[in-house]
């Protein structure tokens, strides 16, 4: 595993929070190596016997991955360099612009160290879902409910990577019904591509319960999932054409420029089609 310490960004950060947020340590889940981490990683080479330098290099490692010894199977999990070919010649579309899209959209990671797929959940998606449902979720918004479930879409309940199933059972419990479940389900966005799950039934899957389900098996399901969101959101076109603005536009939303999502899917591209 790479050396980290405070100040560092990068996807393994991520993986370093998820484990201290296992090992009892109530952080933010993200991939900046904050003073918050940093104060974490220290308590716990401190009650670890281990050099307390807040420096996780491979001792603090093994140690974090030995008190939690479910990592990710990659070889069930992950995505495979066949999937990515398969799916380049079932759209027809190049394998550098498969892989482009791939590198940039889905963070490069799909599973948690639970060995649950990467979610996201949505609370104000949670509301109209509920609406939805002939549910008035007024009579369930309150000082306790208020991190899950409010009208207008913020990102300051966001607690990231395996913090978000605590987000997300507790807005499934909020009904305790199968109603509550399946509205709760289709406020998150799951795995690789984070494909939110209120798309399920457009997509072709049975119901949200079917959707998730699929996702759980592993990244080859998130890539059939984005696959068919492509196919039903006309972004194929875009993505043949290697129209990057058109298609980080049509997969991103209007702020894609803000996050110059076009600009890095032209430069991955551009990579991989020189290899």
């Amino acid at each position: 595993m790479k050396l980290l310490k405070y100040n560092t960004k990068a996807p393994e950060v991520l993986t370093l929070c998820e484990l201290l947020y296992k090992s009892g340590y109530p952080i933010k889940i993200s991939d900046s190596f904050t003073l918050e981490v940093d104060a974490a990683v220290k308590d716990f080479q401190s009650k670890n016997s281990l050099v307390v330098d807040g420096i996780v290099g491979v001792k603090t490692w093994t140690v974090l991955l030995n008190k939690n010894s479910s990592p990710i199977n990659s070889t069930d999990k992950f995505l495979k360099e066949t999937d990515l070919i398969a799916f380049a010649n079932q759209y027809a579309l190049e394998l550098a612009a498969v892989k482009a899209v791939n590198e940039v959209e889905s963070s490069g990671k799909g599973f948690l160290i639970n060995n649950k797929p990467k979610i996201l959940f949505e609370g104000h998606i949670f509301w109209n879902e509920l609406k939805k449902r002939g549910i008035d979720p007024n009579n369930y918004y309150n000082a306790s409910s208020k991190d899950i479930l409010y009208p207008k879409w913020t990102k300051i309940y966001y607690q990231g990577g395996i913090r978000e199933y605590d987000r997300l059972n507790e807005a499934i419990g909020l009904g305790n019904d199968s109603t509550f479940k399946e509205a709760a389900l289709s406020s998150a966005s799951w795995g690789s591509f984070q494909i939110m799950g209120f798309n399920a039934k457009s997509l072709d899957y049975a119901d949200v319960n079917d959707f998730v389900s699929k996702m759980e098996i592993n990244e080859g399901e998130h890539l059939k999932a984005f696959g068919k969101f492509l196919e039903k959101n006309g972004l194929l076109i875009h993505l043949r054409n290697k129209n990057w603005a058109n298609f980080a536009k049509g997969y991103n939303g209007g702020g894609y420029k803000q996050n110059r999502y076009d600009e890095k899917l032209a430069k991955a591209y551009a990579k991989y089609s020189s290899n």
